[in-house]
């Protein structure tokens, strides 16, 4: 038996495979060689005398054994990631990473710009920014700061909202030719609209288009708003989008108003680093640029 089978390495591969059920999702997570973390496995299982995993046609599945080394590898897991955060809170200098997380459409109307001009103020904080759909956990430190679209509903964080969200119906001028301008949200039914795919995470926007468009008018669906927006600018239909993403862009023009959708947009840390002196500044400043250009755009 090796001397110390219970290496954090090997623990944090048990549950990396216990968590995705494959290999290969286990390996792309850790930032490892499939091959490496077959053989550490196997090497860990030989060492213990005991199989961690039944090998399934569907994939792994821990044993009784392996569930166990899972469960104190997720403990360990939470007390390394709790003593991260406490001392990252104590962290006083404006200096060093901080990992942000958006969804796609504040990064490609309004975040880069707002981070641009934080770097000129704190040009030794490096910004790692991660464009997600989903959210992020932080409490995991998948990122320090997170721009958010829902209010924050875990105790464990510290946040405050930025905006109120505004939503509109955008088609191009092109389709307009074709077809004309809805002027009330029953109009939808005879229009080809741009929806979602059912793949997607469920929002309320998404909800919004189910209760007031019929599945008949849904002419093309896409996963992310982004993809919505130039589908709508390439004129395959009318498209529900925030305010601020169509705002300015003369290919393509709000068609309806609504004043029965709104969302919110909140910018949130962990507790634990709210007093760190990058996430501060970074709260203060950039969140107050991003304030300031969702107003500016949604007037």
């Amino acid at each position: 038996m090796q001397n110390q089978p219970f290496a954090w390495d090997d623990l944090r591969y048990v549950l990396a495979i216990a968590r995705t059920g494959t290999l290969a999702s286990a390996a792309q997570n850790l930032g490892v060689n499939h091959s490496t973390l077959f053989r550490r496995l196997n090497a860990l299982e030989a060492a213990l005398g005991s199989k961690l995993f039944e090998r399934l046609a569907s994939g792994y599945r821990p044993t009784e054994s392996g569930r166990r080394l899972a469960e104190a590898a997720e403990r360990m897991e939470t007390e390394a990631l709790a003593l991260d955060r406490d001392l990252t809170g104590r962290d006083t200098r404006l200096s060093g990473q901080l990992r942000v997380t958006c969804s796609e459409t504040l990064g490609f109307k309004i975040l880069t710009g707002e981070i641009a001009r934080f770097r000129k103020t704190h040009p030794g904080i490096t910004i790692d920014l991660s464009v997600e759909n989903k959210v992020i956990d932080l409490s995991r430190r998948e990122a320090d700061v997170a721009l958010r679209a829902t209010r924050p509903s875990e105790g464990d964080l510290f946040g405050r909202k930025l905006a109120d969200i505004r939503w509109g119906l955008f088609a191009s001028p092109r389709y307009l030719k074709e077809q004309p301008a809805p002027k009330r949200l029953e109009d939808l039914a005879r229009h080809a609209v741009i929806g979602w795919t059912d793949s997607a995470p469920q929002t309320r926007a998404g909800r919004w288009l189910d209760k007031h468009v019929p599945s008949s008018a849904i002419a093309f669906r896409s996963s992310t708003l982004l993809n919505q927006y130039i589908a709508a600018m390439d004129g395959l239909g009318v498209a529900l989008l925030p305010v601020y993403l169509a705002a300015g862009d003369d290919r393509i023009v709000r068609v309806l108003q609504l004043k029965d959708l709104t969302t919110e947009m909140w910018i949130v840390t962990h507790r634990s680093l709210k007093d760190t002196a990058r996430v501060r500044a970074f709260m203060e400043t950039v969140g107050d640029g991003v304030r300031r250009r969702i107003a500016a755009l949604s007037a």
